[in-house]
């Protein structure tokens, strides 16, 4: 199948996924998306990117 007819809100392995929503999985703030905790946690793992609401932050050093 071409990525030109693959459905956006389905995965390489055909897992579908939901849109994320502003308010409960991010906000937009100077331009910038911010994800929230709660869509962090969900998503399952740190990235590493020094996210604000990181809820996978050991204490700080």
């Amino acid at each position: 199948m071409n990525n030109k007819d693959r459905d956006p809100k389905e995965t390489d392995d055909g897992e579908n996924v939901e849109p994320l929503k502003e308010g409960e999985d991010f906000y937009v703030e100077n331009g910038l998306y911010v994800f929230t905790a709660k869509y962090l946690l969900e998503r399952g793992y740190c990235c590493n990117n020094g996210c604000r609401h990181c809820p996978y932050k050991g204490p700080a050093k």
